[in-house]
Formats: structure tokens, C-alpha cells, sequence
């Protein structure tokens, strides 16, 4: 089974959808088979992969059911059909990229799933239910031959995200330096260890179902520090004291409550203060990637449409943030 990774933060406005597709695009350029799984209902992931095609691929016929809502459907109906792979869209940039899409109502599930997770399978009729995503990720996975899974979760701390942070064999956590980063840290550093112990414990309850839990390890690979802006090539003033501060709490309290439960590598201090990296905003190069549907730093010459001196700066911060995202690949490919 691929490995699962997941970017996972509460609080919004982290640019969370943005980075897990340029992390997932850069391992792609080295030779792995990438598959996205959308479970934000505000489908943001879909539409960056889809661009234009986005509308149609909800209104035609053929594709409008191959989605992550409808692919488990049948779990959630008590339906006897099993879960089964879907046809994935496929970047057409890139081959080695591919999707299981969003949809909109997805939390319509949320529910069901909250009462599957806090019954301990005293009700048959929903013990299916908190493993059926896992079913259709691994039966994709299979079906497609991928090496590594990326999950866009929502921002929140709902029964969905509970449910997917069960299958993570890592994660990453984005966030950016503003008033309400440390305080949101505060709440993973509470939540996730909880969340652990319960998949644990819920392996055993749910062994017996059609679809059971897989022995996930939900351990952390680092923080991602972003949406910042720079002045002289560095974090501007306003940002540098937020930017200290999520570091020194990531290093200190985070890192070790996680620890205590088993949820850090043992290689990780490779990781200096267990910081990613830093990524300044894109600024006008980020409506560029937009309009080509690929991330800033795989952007060409001519995807730019930028001369002379722009251009010569706008290639320079296009290589700075190509060389960030090939470190944070290497290094997430050396953890997990």
C-alpha cells in the first residue's frame, strides 16, 4: 500500500490546498506516482487540478459520480455493492499526478461518521463506515500503481478530518505567523494524541467490518511556515517575532507531547526546529501557476509571459521556491 501524507491544520488561511499540491508535484518529478484525494468540500484541490474543467466534470454524465462523496456511497446507504477504484482524472502537465476529486457535500457524512467513531461498533449498521474512504484510496492505489498518497483536509476538527488523520502514516502541519498560529498549535497538540489513541483503540472494535482501520503511525514530519512577505530577502519585521515563536513552540511543548505518544521519527531532527521551511508569498507568480494549472516553480519562460528585468526576477524567485520544495520533498521522502 502507498504511504499516506496528509498537511493538516484546523485553523484556515494557511495555504494548506496550495502547498500539498506543490509538495505532491515536486515528488511526482522524481519518478513517484502521486495520487490527491480532495476531502475539503470547498474542493479548492479539485479545482486547481481541473481548471477550466471543473464545471463540466460535475455536469457530465460520465464523470460526475467519480468523486470521493459518491465513490463511498454505498457504504453509507448499507448498499451490498463493495467499494471499488475509481477512474481518476489525471494531470494532463503531468502523468504522474492523479485525483480522487471533492465534493461539496461531503460533510453530509459527518454525522454518521461521528456516531460510527464514539459507538465502539455497538451498531453493526455503521461499522463499515470510518474505513470505507481508506477502501477506496487503497483500491485506487492499486489500481493506479501510486508510491504516495496526499489527503486535503478541511480546516477543522470534525469527524471527517478524525477519520482521515486515522489513516496517515505521517503529516505535515502548515501554518502561518499571525496572532492565532501558536493558539491553534495549542489545540493540535491537545487533539491529535487523542485522536491517535482513539484509532487505536477503534482498530480492534472495527477488525471484523468490510472495511477495517489500517495500522496507521500518524507521525509528524515538520512544520511549514508560510504566507509571509519579505523585505531585503527576508521575513519582513511584523512576521520575524511570529515566526521565532511557532519554531520555539513546534521544538518545545508540540514536539514533545507528540513524542510521549509515539508520533515523531527518529530521524527527524535532521529538521532544524522541526521547520520545513519558510514560504514567503508567491506574489504575482502565483497567478501565473493559476492560469497554467502547475505550481510557481514549475513554471517556463513562457508561462511567465514576463521580459528583460521582470523576468530575470521573477526566474530567481522561481528557483528559490523550486530548491525549497526539492528539499522539503527529500527530506519527506527520507522520513516516511
Amino acid at each position: 500500500m502507498a504511504k499516506i501524507i496528509e498537511l493538516f491544520n484546523h485553523k484556515g488561511g494557511v495555504s494548506k490546498t496550495t502547498t500539498t499540491f506543490n509538495i505532491a508535484w515536486k515528488i511526482s518529478e522524481k519518478n513517484k506516482k502521486i495520487l490527491l484525494v480532495d476531502a475539503d468540500p470547498q474542493c479548492n484541490l479539485t479545482g486547481m487540478f481541473l481548471g477550466e474543467d471543473f464545471d463540466d466534470y460535475y455536469e457530465n454524465e460520465e464523470t460526475r459520480h467519480l468523486n470521493i462523496k459518491d465513490a463511498v456511497n454505498m457504504a453509507f446507504k448499507g448498499s451490498p455493492n463493495p467499494i471499488t477504484a475509481i477512474e481518476c482524472p489525471h494531470h494532463e502537465k503531468n502523468n504522474n499526478l492523479y485525483l480522487i476529486p471533492g465534493h461539496m457535500d461531503l460533510s453530509e457524512y459527518e454525522s454518521s461518521l461521528n456516531l460510527a467513531l464514539t459507538s465502539n461498533n455497538a451498531i453493526l449498521t455503521l461499522q463499515n463506515l470510518p474505513g470505507a474512504f481508506y477502501e477506496l484510496i487503497k483500491k485506487t492505489c492499486d489500481k493506479y500503481d501510486i508510491d504516495y498518497v496526499f489527503i486535503d483536509m478541511n480546516p477543522g476538527l470534525s469527524a471527517i478530518n478524525q477519520t482521515f488523520f486515522m489513516y496517515a502514516d505521517a503529516f505535515i502541519v502548515p501554518t502561518n505567523p499571525d496572532p492565532f498560529s501558536v493558539m491553534a498549535l495549542k489545540t493540535l497538540r491537545k487533539t491529535l494524541p487523542r485522536w491517535k489513541k482513539l484509532a487505536e483503540s477503534s482498530r480492534i472494535y472495527f477488525s471484523e467490518s468490510t472495511y477495517p482501520l489500517p495500522e496507521a503511525e500518524m507521525k509528524f514530519i515538520g512544520v511549514i511556515i508560510q504566507r509571509f512577505s519579505l523585505r531585503n530577502r527576508k521575513a519582513a519585521k511584523p512576521y520575524t517575532g511570529k515566526i521565532e515563536e511557532i519554531k520555539k513552540y513546534i521544538e518545545g511543548d508540540f514536539y514533545k507531547e507528540l513524542s510521549k505518544h509515539n508520533m515523531v521519527f527518529a530521524n527527524s531532527k535532521r529538521v532544524d526546529n522541526h521547520c520545513l521551511g519558510e514560504i514567503s508569498d508567491f506574489g504575482s507568480l502565483l497567478q501565473k501557476a493559476h492560469e497554467a494549472r502547475i505550481p510557481v516553480f514549475a513554471l517556463r519562460k513562457e508561462d511567465m509571459s514576463f521580459s528583460g528585468n521582470v523576468y530575470e526576477s521573477m526566474e530567481a524567485k522561481r528557483l528559490g521556491y523550486d530548491k525549497l520544495f526539492n528539499d522539503i520533498s527529500d527530506v519527506i521522502l527520507e522520513l516516511v
